[in-house]
């Protein structure tokens, strides 16, 4: 139909829904909170789904552009992923556009530490400072060791992946 040109999504907004959707699915695996300790709560959560969302943002950086256009639907995904949760839990539409502002500041924020975090690897303190700041709220509680060794093996896993895979929403996360 003559339509369907310009009523289906561009190939990058799909792909970025898909591999928000994946990073949503790896984040809410329960070992994070069982076995690594993160806090199941809404902060808990939230710093798991932003950890995902910017491995996703590290492997497509630098990939041209096709890549920029898929990890900008991956970000519009993930505030829209935020935006639809604090309407389902019921905070007003006058503060949802608030708390949305806020939260793009603090994964902004998030971005730019985790970047300097994994400048410093192969040593490790600065990604395990990194996560006992955020992930783990600096509560002194959990297995920053092992949630660190996640991260560096999911950054080897997430490069090793062929770029034309990724860019069509196709990634395999590894087991937490």
């Amino acid at each position: 139909m003559f339509l369907d040109r310009w009523l289906k999504p561009r190939p990058a907004k799909a792909a970025g829904a898909k591999l928000y959707a994946s990073a949503v699915a790896q984040a809410r695996s329960a070992a994070f909170y069982r076995d690594f300790g993160v806090r199941d709560s809404m902060e808990g959560r939230f710093e798991l789904f932003s950890l995902h969302v910017i491995f996703l943002v590290e492997r497509l950086k630098g990939q041209g552009e096709a890549a920029a256009e898929t990890s900008q639907a991956v970000f519009d995904s993930y505030v829209k992923g935020l935006d639809d949760a604090f309407r389902q839990i019921g905070v007003s539409d006058t503060a949802v556009g608030k708390k949305m502002k806020k939260l793009a500041g603090v994964f902004y924020g998030r971005l730019k530490a985790y970047d300097e975090a994994v400048a410093s690897l192969p040593d490790e303190a600065d990604v395990s400072a990194f996560l006992t700041r955020n992930v783990f709220e600096e509560r002194g509680e959990g297995d920053v060791a092992a949630l660190t060794v996640y991260v560096i093996k999911t950054r080897k896993a997430l490069a090793e992946q062929p770029l034309d895979a990724v860019l069509q929403g196709d990634v395999t996360w590894p087991t937490p």
